[in-house]
């Protein structure tokens, strides 16, 4: 544990009052900040997830809201506990429960970013009719309004009883952060999270729930663009250095599922779903978390379907990772768009993109404007195989100027980009590594790489032509290389992955709290801290 001189080095985060958002893995990270912080603050945190905060000690909350409750009782600790169980009696009392007046009020008040049906769009729990993991039931039109009117209720009581001077998070996913934003922007309190630059590891502070670019952040990106190449000789060595390249993959996926290219030997699938039965069981009769998944199938996913999904997923890995019928090898020498398709559901579409997470019309869509003789090659996401359903690929590859491309016939991004003659993403990382090559692209949503010159961002399917034809090289270099600039004044390398994933290692007793973890954590700190700074210095001059 690093000692700090708070008041001098973190005068943002000094003799505040500062509230955590706590969901699951991400909140990790927050308890050894929260334990740090205490002596100079008050500090609160504020867990979300209906089952993380409702279940009996389990493997899946042991480390998460109990490390908390047990080891940080000065902590004021919130959560969703008592409007689960409201959601659950008022549904006994009557089909709709929700209360119409409070809803339209909310429609008026507290749309600041979205509308009330997009803010629903954050949760997978709410949006299955948009997504494959058939764990989560179809809601109803009143589930959703009384569940939003519950978090709104929730939310309101909670920063008016503690008056937060700021608020931290690590995410963007779910209901509850989407409700936060539009409160907390309503009382004028600061709300910051991360903002994946899809620049290595850097991260920037949004507070705006990653939705859209932030203002402060459009500005410094403006500021950069009045800068020479001298200026900027750092960010124009990156690029070259970049192009260069033989492999571009961003190295904080190294290890996780997106940089999985081969099958998982059998034996090694085998251990894995044995340890998601032992899981569930010591979740359901151990813990004895059973009886309260039947009282909601919204709010606590059931067990059955949970396990009949691991055990798709890595049934159909196995099939799609090998020659299959469903995915077929490029053409050498062919005119052709690419498309990666995304993790469904992600806060990176459905916070992000709301109105464009139906793929399979987006694929429709984009084959219907190419140019003639053109083909759209349609990636699978390695984190999605097993989970979208095999008539997926079926209908797509139906569309004849479509191939359903094998995921794994290169092993990197970069040949599938350097020889298309354009890509097409919703909000993914393609976009912004063939915007650092000189390649146009296409995105859905206002995320901040969309700033860079050669990212077209669609608002009309009926744009998709033109956007399309202008495909090609382009000269974009000192653009790219201020968005870089911007995203390094905005923000810090943040390795929360390795912070998430120590931080469980620690409170599992298998590790010692070392000094490169409270090093990692000092970045994130700091990070919070001069995301402060920046939103204070955007203020002061708007």
């Amino acid at each position: 544990m690093i000692q700090r001189d708070y008041k001098k080095e973190y005068p943002n985060l000094y003799g505040k009052r500062i509230l955590f958002v706590c969901r699951e893995t991400y909140s990790k990270p927050l308890w050894f900040l929260a334990r740090d912080l205490k002596d100079t603050n008050e500090v609160a945190a504020f867990y979300i997830m209906s089952a993380e905060c409702t279940y009996n000690k389990c493997y899946y909350n042991e480390h998460t809201i109990y490390e908390w409750r047990e080891k940080l009782p000065d902590v004021k600790l919130y959560d969703v506990a008592d409007i689960c169980d409201e959601f659950v009696e008022g549904f006994k009392r009557t089909a709709e429960p929700f209360d119409p007046v409070y809803l339209d009020m909310l429609e008026r008040e507290y749309t600041h970013f979205k509308g009330l049906g997009l803010q629903l769009m954050a949760s997978q729990e709410n949006t299955r009719h948009y997504h494959y993991r058939k764990y989560w039931p179809f809601t109803s039109d009143a589930e959703n309004k009384y569940w939003l009117e519950l978090n709104y209720k929730k939310i309101i009581s909670i920063l008016e009883e503690y008056r937060p001077d700021i608020i931290l998070d690590t995410d963007n996913a779910e209901l509850q952060r989407t409700v936060l934003a539009e409160v907390a922007y309503k009382m004028g309190i600061p709300c910051e999270t991360i903002e994946y630059s899809k620049y290595g590891f850097y991260k920037y502070p949004s507070f705006q729930n990653s939705f859209g670019i932030d203002p402060y952040f459009r500005q410094l990106y403006e500021d950069a663009l009045e800068l020479t190449e001298e200026d900027m000789r750092e960010e124009y060595d990156y690029i070259r250095d970049f192009r260069a390249k033989s492999s571009i993959m961003n190295k904080e996926f190294d290890g996780s599922v997106t940089s999985q290219y081969e099958r998982t030997p059998l034996i090694k699938s085998m251990k894995i779903l044995l340890g998601k039965w032992n899981y569930f069981w010591n979740q359901d009769h151990t813990a004895g978390n059973g009886k309260r998944k039947k009282q909601s199938g919204m709010l606590y996913a059931m067990t059955a379907p949970y396990l009949k999904y691991y055990f798709d997923v890595e049934r159909y890995k196995r099939k799609l990772l090998v020659p299959n019928r469903y995915f077929e090898n490029p053409i050498e020498g062919e005119k052709y768009v690419y498309m990666p398709l995304h993790l469904i559901p992600e806060s990176s579409v459905f916070v992000k993109a709301s109105y464009y997470v139906d793929e399979l019309n987006l694929i429709e869509q984009v084959s219907k404007s190419l140019p003639v003789g053109w083909k759209l090659y349609v990636k699978e996401h390695q984190a999605m195989l097993g989970e979208r359903d095999l008539s997926f690929y079926k209908k797509a590859a139906e569309l004849p100027n479509v191939r359903v491309v094998q995921l794994n016939y290169y092993k990197d991004p970069k040949p599938w980009i350097t020889k298309a003659q354009g890509v097409v993403t919703i909000t993914g990382t393609a976009a912004y590594e063939a915007a650092l090559m000189g390649k146009r692209s296409i995105v859905f949503g206002d995320v901040p790489f969309s700033l860079i010159d050669g990212i077209t961002r669609i608002r009309s399917f009926e744009d998709l032509p033109e956007a399309i034809r202008a495909f090609g090289e382009t000269d974009n270099i000192h653009s790219a290389a201020a968005y870089i600039h911007a995203v390094k004044q905005a923000g810090n390398e943040v390795k929360i992955f390795y912070l998430m994933d120590e931080a469980e290692e620690i409170f599992a007793g298998r590790h010692e709290e070392s000094e490169e973890f409270d090093r990692e954590l000092t970045v994130l700190l700091d990070f919070y801290e001069k995301g402060m700074e920046n939103y204070r210095r955007w203020k002061a001059r708007s």
